[in-house]
């Protein structure tokens, strides 16, 4: 039997999938931890995680799988890594790692990006990164270059999460150019890593890994890694890419129109093109999607909302986690169902996790407003979170439309999110769009991915034969008349803050 690994390498969690390759058929799956992995905050806006725990995760995901999978793992062949995007990790020539990775909900170089952005040029940088360098990895590299030089003389090799998890699989380092340009480092009208920014920030080049294609034999898993995971040496390292565009691969999203949604700790509607497209306001991003090649051109546009489900896990954890009895997300959107659309004027922007780009990277935290002591309850703050993060998304798909990204239909995972009806039927209804669920997520993509890189699958056909929709919500006419007019009144408060 072939079967195919795939890791998806969360902020939250680390996840794996077993799948059969024939089938697609997903013989185990596995998350570690149970709760929820600790993010570190030394300082406002910091936002750190220990490479080496996500390593622990690996380890600990792959021997449940093994646990549970009814069948002999040597019949793997193929190992894919979907990662958290944006993160640094640098390391020393030993492969040490130097110091904790600087995770993507980060803010602690927005003042570096927008400088690089304005030095630089707003039309330099939108025609050739089509981005603002913003507060993405190579502003990242610049600030432990401004404010830990010793450790930046150290530097051997910088790297994104998924690439360092691929260098503890094989011992080798490299990376791909959809990654290069998550740290803003791909020069899309010269299709090469971009000069204007090293040289800009004063980065060496050498530090950025060599380059290998998405779908690739990008290593094979060394003695040393298959001995701590307990599978066989040799196998086959050959699919990586950053959760979004994963996850859009994840639901066969590869040509221009089609749209895939998550919504996590982050928030995310991801959208391909085979355009040059960018906004003037640098509020979503660009990014070469994972299919992207030198005959057909795929870019992503990717607008990110940086507080979705985390704002839910908060909301759970401080107000309906009693020692008693702790509410499950289920109770909670049951809880909130109760209550009338609009909350009864309660309303909620869920911005509270760093930087937001659809703002302009402005950070400008979360708020509740017009809370009624007399009138307003635990479920209502419930209903007014999940109606201010849908709320976020048609800011970011307006945004979308607006640069000329026409969008038909969002297609997202059943899972996060995505399993509230809430929020399923007012973000159909005031987006007025179809929303397909499907059953897979980013592990189960990175095992797929695998299995093109490794030439198990001959065509991308091949490698999604089994996946199928789930769930089908369209929108409702009585439910978008009455939160168009909702949705202006939370815009009329976003605006007192940007």
């Amino acid at each position: 039997m072939s079967l195919l690994l795939g890791y998806d390498i969360g902020s939250s969690s680390v996840k794996a999938t077993l799948l059969e390759a024939g089938t697609g058929k997903v013989i185990a799956s596995s998350t570690s931890p149970k709760t929820e992995l600790k993010i570190i905050a030394k300082k406002e806006g910091w936002a750190e995680q220990e490479p080496d725990t996500w390593w622990e995760h690996v380890i600990n995901v792959t021997k449940e799988i093994k646990q549970k999978a009814n069948v002999d793992l040597n019949g793997i062949e193929a190992i894919g890594i979907a990662y958290q995007m944006h993160g640094l990790v640098i390391v020393d020539k030993n492969q040490k790692v130097l110091y904790p990775s600087i995770i993507w909900c980060d803010s602690r170089a927005v003042e570096i990006g927008d400088k690089a952005f304005s030095s630089i040029g707003r039309e330099k940088c939108q025609t050739h990164l089509l981005n603002s360098p913003g507060n993405f990895t190579a502003s990242r590299i610049k600030w432990v270059k401004d404010n830990l030089s010793r450790i930046y003389k150290n530097i051997y090799k910088v790297m994104l999460p998924g690439d360092y998890i691929a260098m503890k699989l094989t011992g080798e380092i490299n990376t791909t150019v959809s990654g290069i340009s998550e740290y803003i480092l791909w020069d899309f009208k010269e299709n090469k890593i971009a000069d204007i920014v090293l040289d800009y920030f004063d980065v060496d080049k050498n530090i950025i890994p060599d380059v290998v294609s998405t779908f690739s034999v990008q290593g094979e898993l060394s003695k040393k890694a298959a001995s701590e995971l307990g599978l066989k040496p040799g196998i086959k390292i050959s699919y990586r890419a950053g959760d979004q565009p994963n996850n859009a691969f994840s639901l066969n999203v590869l040509n221009p129109g089609e749209i895939a949604a998550t919504a996590g700790t982050s928030g995310v509607v991801y959208g391909v093109t085979d355009k040059n497209l960018y906004d003037d306001k640098s509020r979503v991003n660009i990014f070469v999607h994972v299919n992207n090649s030198d005959k057909e051109k795929r870019h992503g546009i990717l607008m990110c909302i940086s507080s979705t489900g985390i704002l839910n896990s908060w909301i759970k954890n401080n107000f309906f986690n009693f020692k008693s009895n702790v509410l499950s997300y289920d109770e909670m959107n049951k809880l909130a169902s109760e209550i009338k659309p609009g909350s009864e004027k309660l309303f909620i922007i869920p911005f509270g996790n760093g930087a937001e780009r659809t703002l302009e990277n402005k950070n400008i935290n979360a708020s509740i407003h017009g809370l009624n002591l007399n009138i307003h309850t635990g479920s209502h703050v419930l209903r007014a979170a999940q109606e201010g993060i849908v709320f976020a998304f048609n800011f970011g798909l307006n945004i979308m439309s607006e640069m000329g990204l026409k969008i038909s239909k969002i297609r997202a995972g059943y899972s996060n999110m995505f399993l509230s009806p809430i929020f399923q039927k007012v973000l159909s209804s005031l987006s007025n769009l179809e929303i397909e669920l499907y059953n897979t997520d980013g592990s189960q993509g990175a095992a797929r991915g695998a299995g093109i890189g490794s030439g198990i699958y001959k065509n991308y056909n091949e490698a999604f034969l089994n996946l199928k929709v789930i769930k089908n919500i369209k929108p409702d006419k009585n439910y978008k008349k009455v939160y168009n007019d909702v949705y202006q009144d939370w815009l009329n408060i976003l605006r007192q803050y940007i």
